[in-house]
């Protein structure tokens, strides 16, 4: 099954008591009275599929505008419908006012009639059947009665093949009566026709889930044949891409700004690193507040930019800069021995000293921080001294 140009046999894969285009006369709905019938609780978006933005999920097919009000609202039920004649036009707008306010089995009862009076009168019109035909199976489908759903989606396939409604509606009937192989062939002919159908890639993966665990591991081999849709079915929308589509496309967007960020910052780290090496400090804390503008928590180029400060006398800076770098990484050695120069510049020898000890509890062997406090206590000291001499 999946091929849509495929008649359904009375009582095989199409299900449903009808042997005969038409219908029995003013049959009223099912209800809930198919054997196997499993209705989907919570999926109203179900029924119709999931449509272009400016649709709504439940409205039927070729529902017009005029028609669209609820009960006791002036609507328009004799508004022209495709090739239809004025009777048979006014029962499919009553049903389609009827499905629209929640009244399925007075819907299908209008369906039916505007079905049997196209037959009766010979009208050739395959796209106004259809639609007929589709619209019925929303509410065989909204009713629980799956099977008939299915018959009517297929003779609504017979009539315009690769017809995204009578799809989706067979393809939840199909699911609903846990007939999931042939589900997933109608759910991935939806997705060739419009990639866009958000609830058809849900269904796929969902129904996915359930193959392997019902088939094995080879259940791709069980499918019944996917059929090809032709390019003339396929809906390219190009002028409303979907949100998946829009997604994907932002999500490369970031991913090739994050790449380009990232490039430039590993160029202006190196070329700090450069300037560094040929005493152009100032130079250099230019190319590293360009780092930092891209890339903020980098403790390293906050010491980096630190060790220019310190070069420059900018000893309020650096210890500013230090500052930052242990903000980000607390136990950052060359944080603590560069505010310890920074404090120094600044004649507060006693910070000085508490950082180099630090710095000698993280890394007893850093000579250069051994020799430092060796200094900044002399210089300690000797404050100490002066200012008891004042």
């Amino acid at each position: 099954m999946g091929n849509s140009q495929k008649k359904a046999p009375g009582h095989g894969e199409g299900g449903g008591p009808h042997s005969q285009p038409g219908t029995p006369g003013r049959r009223r709905s099912h209800g809930n009275n198919t054997a196997n019938s499993k209705e989907v609780q919570g999926k109203n978006t179900a029924v119709n599929g999931s449509l272009p933005a400016d649709k709504s999920q439940d409205e039927p097919q070729g529902s017009s505008p005029a028609i669209s009000g609820t009960a006791g609202e002036s609507c328009n039920l004799d508004a022209p419908c495709g090739a239809l004649p004025p009777p048979l036009a006014r029962l499919k707008n009553e049903g389609n006012m009827l499905f629209k306010n929640g009244q399925f089995g007075d819907a299908l009862e209008k369906y039916t009639q505007a079905i049997d009076g196209c037959i009766e009168a010979g009208i050739d019109s395959p796209e106004d059947l259809c639609i007929l035909y589709s619209n019925r199976a929303a509410c065989y489908l909204k009713d629980g009665n799956s099977t008939d759903c299915i018959q009517d989606c297929t003779r609504s396939l017979e009539l315009h093949p690769f017809s995204l409604k009578p799809l989706l509606r067979r393809a939840m009937a199909y699911e609903s009566l846990e007939r999931y192989r042939m589900a997933y062939v109608d759910y991935k002919t939806v997705l060739q026709i419009d990639i866009s159908v958000q609830s058809a890639h849900d269904s796929v993966h969902r129904i996915t889930k359930m193959l392997i665990e019902q088939d094995g591991p080879d259940w791709r081999e069980k499918l019944p044949e996917i059929p090809m849709v032709p390019l003339s079915a396929q809906q390219h929308r190009k002028d409303e891409p979907s949100a998946e589509v829009l997604q994907a496309r932002a999500a490369r967007a970031e991913q090739e700004k994050a790449r380009k960020a990232e490039a430039r910052f590993t160029l202006l780290k190196q070329e700090g690193n450069e300037l560094v090496k040929n005493s152009q400090f100032q130079s250099a804390v230019e190319k590293y507040s360009e780092c930092l503008a891209i890339k903020p928590n980098e403790s390293a180029i906050y010491t980096n930019r630190a060790l220019c400060y310190l070069k420059l006398d900018c000893f309020a800076e650096a210890k500013q800069d230090c500052d930052s770098a242990l903000q980000i990484e607390p136990n950052n050695k060359k944080a603590f021995y560069r505010r310890a120069l920074a404090h120094k510049g600044l004649k507060d020898y006693l910070s000085a000293s508490t950082d180099l000890q630090e710095v000698l509890q993280l890394d007893p062997n850093v000579q250069e921080a051994e020799q430092e406090l060796e200094l900044v206590t002399n210089l300690l000291r000797e404050s100490l001294v002066a200012n008891a001499q004042g």
